[in-house]
C-alpha cells in the first residue's frame, strides 16, 4: 500500500501542470518610434521562457504574445520590454 501511494506521489509531481495552458495577451509599447524599435522588443520577448509566438506591430504599436502560463506571466514579458528600454503595458 505504501508503495503504491509513493508511486502516485512521484507521477503527481512530475506530471505537468493540468491547469497550464498557452496564453495570448497583447501588450502596449508606446515607446517604439521607428521600424526598428520592434526588432529590439521581439528579441527581447523572445529571451522569455515558454513564449512560443511574437507579432510586433510599430504602426499599432502593440505585440502580441502568445507564452506558456505554466513557464512564465505576464509580469515577465512586462518586465522583458522595460529591461529592452521599451515599458509596455497590457493592453485590454
Amino acid at each position: 500500500m505504501k508503495a503504491r501511494f509513493a508511486l502516485i506521489a512521484i507521477l503527481a509531481l512530475l506530471s505537468p501542470p493540468a491547469m497550464a495552458a498557452l496564453q495570448t495577451v497583447t501588450l502596449s509599447v508606446p515607446g517604439m518610434t521607428c521600424a526598428a524599435c520592434p526588432i529590439t522588443v521581439k528579441a527581447a520577448l523572445n529571451k522569455v521562457d515558454g513564449v512560443s509566438q511574437i507579432d510586433v506591430s510599430y504602426p499599432d504599436r502593440e505585440a502580441v504574445v502568445t507564452f506558456d502560463d505554466a513557464k512564465t506571466t505576464v509580469e515577465a514579458l512586462l518586465q522583458a520590454t522595460a529591461n529592452a528600454g521599451y515599458p509596455s503595458t497590457v493592453k485590454e
